[in-house]
């Protein structure tokens, strides 16, 4: 029998039960694909992470939905960076922490705010966005069980990557974001020739003051089939927001998974002109709700 320690951490949260949980497994070096594959699908979340060694980055580390290896993600970098720093594996460097990880994309930068040893927020900067295929509202809409006229007037419905390709959805208003059920079937059939990873629905305005984007998104069985809040579709959806100039400022509040009663918040941040977009930070809080032992 093989013991792996792991946590459970909720992401783009200050509170426990919150935001969006993620599975870190240390000490996966001698994993195999197929086994943590398997153990994805038995913590049954959206993802986990499996932490590893790496030549050219501080920590190495991959993700797996319930259903295959995702190249990029957002909620388990911030969920995978706190657990690091709880477990002492990564030592906080004063105010401000700079470490790398090594995904599947390559190395990318997290900054760790801290106020002691109190950590308040984690930032990571996604790869600069590739704009890749755009559909037709007719296309996309019944997907969803929605009507193309609720989709943004003037919106592209266009596939976003900065790491993950994922397809931007621009809705109408709230109405039209909370009406949105996945045709699963459908979906699976559109999905087979399309070139996105997932879709990502949102509108302008948040669930709360605070915010100013609300969003959903959703994957078909066997993965989970909304995700509370989704880190890396939100660097995409901001690269998509700030492009066609469908938000004034690059800095905003992203909410997501109010209405699934697991609120999250992220922070974010847009470098470069519209047509020449640098990168983008999605950060967060995250807490621990679990540290345990996987036995094999």
């Amino acid at each position: 029998m093989a013991d792996y320690p792991f946590y459970q951490v909720d992401a783009f949260t200050t509170t426990a039960l919150g935001g969006n949980p993620c599975a870190i497994v240390f000490d996966a070096d001698d994993l195999d694909d197929a086994t943590m594959l398997a153990i994805a699908r038995e913590m049954n979340l959206s993802e986990t992470a499996f932490v590893r060694w790496s030549s050219v980055a501080d920590v190495g580390v991959r993700y797996f939905t319930p259903a295959e290896e995702i190249p990029l993600a957002g909620h388990p970098t911030i969920a995978t960076t706190f657990a690091l720093i709880d477990s002492g594996r990564v030592r906080l460097a004063g105010e401000l922490t700079s470490i790398s990880l090594e995904l599947r994309v390559g190395p990318i930068q997290v900054r760790i705010k801290a106020d002691g040893e109190q950590v308040e927020q984690i930032t990571m900067r996604q790869l600069p966005p590739t704009f890749l295929r755009s559909y037709t509202a007719e296309q996309i809409a019944p997907l969803f069980g929605l009507l193309p006229e609720d989709v943004l007037p003037g919106a592209p419905i266009q596939t976003v990557s900065t790491g993950t390709p994922q397809l931007m959805v621009a809705l109408r208003d709230h109405g039209a974001l909370r009406r949105a059920q996945l045709d699963v079937a459908a979906y699976q059939q559109f999905r087979a020739s399309a070139d996105f990873f997932s879709p990502h629905l949102f509108c302008l305005g948040g669930a709360t003051p605070e915010g100013h984007t609300f969003a959903r998104h959703f994957s078909p069985p066997p993965d989970v089939l909304e995700d509370p809040f989704t880190g890396s579709a939100t660097g995409g959806m901001a690269c998509y927001l700030w492009r066609y100039g469908l938000i004034d400022t690059p800095d905003f509040v992203a909410e997501q998974g109010h209405w699934m009663k697991r609120p999250g918040l992220g922070f974010v941040h847009v470098e470069g002109a519209r047509d020449a977009i640098v990168w983008v930070e999605v950060g967060g809080a995250a807490v621990v709700v679990l540290r345990g032992t996987l036995s094999l």
